[in-house]
């Protein structure tokens, strides 16, 4: 072995060493979670339950750093460049595999540029109206936009959300006028939705939920296939006569690509029991929410599956986001 070759062999050993004692001794300091929408919305309500968990089994602060715009786009590629070091984490949602259908550029790849952690939760979608719409049931609803085309307003957390996504798959499949109008998120989508600025949306169970329960806005069908517990009384879209529909939204943990991982596997491992906490299952249960259960390389095979699965869709209803 000639001396440059064993000088770049060893400090190849050196930085591999290094590393390893990185991760092992990980965390030292703070950890950012980013969180692609505003404070108040599900991605948040999620990202602090399971913030504050971590934070106790880390022994480290755990920041929720909220940087919504463009349908969690803009939270993205801030965390698609972050370093690589386990102290910059992202809470992606099904939005994240909406958008390649949505968006002609993204300055980041989903797939690409970050590796799967785990699924953290997931939660069917709830069709709301506020008590100005004069409809109890959905075909109702459908008669109503009908009689008024171009008038009906529904919102979203964003371009590009599930919010965006599941309004213009029910605009396509009802082949009725609806409006599009996009928030920041979801908690300032909810007050235009009660105050009467808008008329609709197919917001996230736990945004919802509080407001359903007090008899703000009034539910008429939910987007999975199966009821939610939450909500028993409520029919699913499918059954209530939109044959097919099914959207679930989930939110899964990520870290930019490159993260070591031994970190990867001791976060998959930290949060499989952060969500399993009695606390976290009573309040999960409450807001129509399910708990995730998988490890990175089955999250990854999901997440491809999902973002085939809902570019296709997006296209096909012709939705569209700048």
């Amino acid at each position: 072995m000639n001396r440059n070759t064993f000088l770049r062999t060893a400090a190849a050993t050196l930085l591999l060493a290094a590393g390893t004692a990185s991760a092992a001794d990980w965390p030292t300091k703070p950890i950012t979670l980013v969180v692609p929408f505003v404070a108040g919305g599900t991605t948040d309500i999620v990202a602090r339950t399971v913030g504050q968990k971590l934070s106790e089994s880390l022994k480290q602060p755990v920041i929720i750093d909220n940087r919504g715009g463009a349908g969690g786009t803009v939270g993205a590629t801030i965390a698609a460049k972050a370093p690589a070091d386990g102290y910059t984490l992202f809470l992606a949602t099904i939005a994240h595999s909406i958008a390649p259908g949505l968006y002609k550029r993204l300055a980041y790849d989903f797939q690409r540029d970050f590796d799967p952690v785990a699924l953290v939760a997931s939660t069917p979608n709830v069709l709301i109206v506020n008590d100005k719409v004069p409809a109890k049931t959905v075909a109702e609803l459908v008669a109503y936009i009908k009689a008024n085309p171009g008038k009906v307003n529904f919102g979203s957390a964003g371009n590009g959300s599930t919010e965006h996504i599941s309004g213009e798959l029910f605009r396509s499949m009802t082949k009725t006028d609806i409006v599009h109008v996009p928030y920041k998120g979801g908690a300032p989508m909810m007050v235009d939705l009660m105050g009467g600025q808008i008329q609709m949306a197919i917001e996230t169970s736990p945004s919802a939920s509080p407001h359903i329960h007090a008899g703000k806005v009034h539910a008429l069908a939910v987007t999975t296939k199966t009821r939610s517990p939450a909500y028993p009384g409520v029919p699913t879209l499918d059954e209530a006569g939109l044959k097919g529909y099914d959207m679930t939204t989930w939110f899964a943990l990520m870290a930019p690509h490159g993260t070591p991982p031994e970190i990867v596997q001791r976060l998959n491992t930290e949060l499989a029991r952060a969500v399993q906490q009695s606390d976290v299952v009573k309040r999960f249960e409450e807001q129509g929410v399910t708990a995730g259960n998988m490890k990175p390389a089955e999250l990854a095979t999901f997440i491809g599956t999902e973002t085939t699965k809902w570019v296709k869709v997006a296209k096909e209803a012709g939705a569209t986001a700048e």
